[in-house]
């Protein structure tokens, strides 16, 4: 098992790129084109993207951004687009991108980490507490957990 850092391995670029935009198909594809693509010669700690590799196969991704879509933009870093292959769900292999995350919020002189999600139950597993609802720019709403790294 293995977490790539897309920046620090920009040959990973298209795949990561692909592998998003099928993993979250409802959000325009040239969302994750742009913002990956500038991403890997960004100068600041935000943001970064990652792949899950088991096998070498791409099982799995995550991002760790500046704002999520979410209305509480006094809230930063964000981890985001958490996904593993449904095939390889059950195996607690979300988590290992979650520590990746708390590990590099952590480096950056984060003292905590923020998702939304309108998941109950999967998050507070490994350490994440709800703290409220956010509101995103289409009109929805979704929970608020942070953790302390």
């Amino acid at each position: 098992m293995r977490i790539i850092s897309v920046r620090q391995n920009p040959e990973y670029k298209e795949k990561a790129i692909k592998y998003l935009q099928k993993s979250w198909s409802e959000i325009s594809p040239i969302i994750y084109e742009d913002c990956l693509s500038n991403s890997i010669h960004a100068t600041q700690s935000l943001p970064q993207w990652y792949l899950l590799e088991k096998k070498e196969q791409i099982i799995g991704c995550a991002g760790l951004i500046t704002n999520d879509f979410i209305s509480r933009m006094d809230l930063y870093p964000w981890v985001c687009a958490i996904y593993i292959d449904e095939n390889h769900r059950g195996n607690s292999y979300g988590s290992l991108l979650l520590e990746k995350a708390k590990e590099d919020t952590k480096l950056a002189g984060f003292k905590h980490l923020n998702l939304c999600t309108d998941h109950i139950g999967y998050y507070e597993k490994y350490g994440f507490t709800y703290i409220g609802q956010g509101y995103h720019p289409w009109e929805e709403q979704s929970r608020i957990y942070q953790i302390e790294v």
